[in-house]
């Protein structure tokens, strides 16, 4: 079942909308627009509550959003876009009945996937990573056959981060330095920021240019900790689900306007 998404323009402010969407569109339209973006869509289970709906009502909604806006995305010519699609901590800690839904959703997407027409057109390749033995067993097969359908792919990459902490691949990363250093494979002394990426999920990706979190929070919430050192951070009030073209082309504008000097 496709859910159709909720306008939340009246029909007598369509105009004017239209009319800020073209401004903003002269603002941004000459770049530079970042190469790397991540997201943290937030906001789903607070929308739902909000419009007196059901949690994952909420969480499906935030799924049809999330296709329109790696659209938006893609049709700027930006490469490579992160999702937080599930923390760790809601794999571990959300309601059962919440999480069951969650992992629906995953099935769901994964499987549009295989078939989504934009992907194979555009040769995107698609990457699952996160705490796979946390997600069902289906899924974890889900993804792989994905990852196997577009890892010829070489003009973008979305991932998708499930079942995912910053701390916990932080702390992966050093256990297989470790054991590589114990088989002698790699020396101490050759440690280096760039090798240590190298044992990251982001592994041949340039670092995320932008993230942006929608519902308000200002915070990172275990997402891409290595990897955001020196992001530049966009927070909008707007929850996840209601996340408008307006409001992704003003984290656009946001990041055009700052000057990126990585900490020199």
């Amino acid at each position: 079942m496709r859910i159709k998404l909720l306008s939340f323009t009246s029909k007598a402010l369509k105009p004017i909308y239209k009319l800020y969407e073209k401004w903003l569109w002269q603002q941004i339209r000459d770049g530079p627009f970042p190469v790397h973006i991540g997201i943290i869509p937030d906001g789903n289970r607070r929308w739902a509550k909000r419009l007196g709906l059901d949690t994952i009502e909420g969480h499906l909604y935030g799924y049809e959003r999330l296709k329109e806006v790696l659209d938006w995305i893609w049709d700027l010519g930006i490469k490579f876009v992160t999702i937080y699609a599930m923390s760790s901590e809601n794999c571990l800690y959300r309601p059962q009945k919440e999480r069951e839904h969650l992992f629906e959703i995953a099935r769901r997407g994964l499987r549009e996937l295989l078939k989504m027409k934009i992907i194979h057109e555009r040769r995107i390749q698609v990457k699952v990573f996160g705490r796979l033995d946390l997600v069902p067993k289906d899924i974890v097969e889900l993804a792989l056959e994905v990852e196997e359908a577009t890892k010829d792919y070489d003009n973008g990459r979305l991932n998708i981060a499930l079942c995912y902490g910053g701390r916990q691949e932080i702390i992966e990363a050093v256990r297989r330095i470790a054991e590589d250093a114990r088989s002698g494979k790699i020396v101490p002394e050759s440690i280096t920021e760039e090798l240590f990426s190298k044992y990251l999920y982001t592994n041949g990706l340039p670092d995320p240019d932008l993230i942006i979190r929608t519902s308000g929070e200002e915070r990172i919430s275990n997402f891409l900790l290595w990897q955001s050192a020196y992001s530049e951070l966009y927070f909008c009030e707007a929850y996840w689900p209601e996340f408008r073209k307006i409001d992704f082309w003003r984290a656009i504008r946001s990041y055009q306007k700052r000057e990126r000097r990585f900490g020199r």
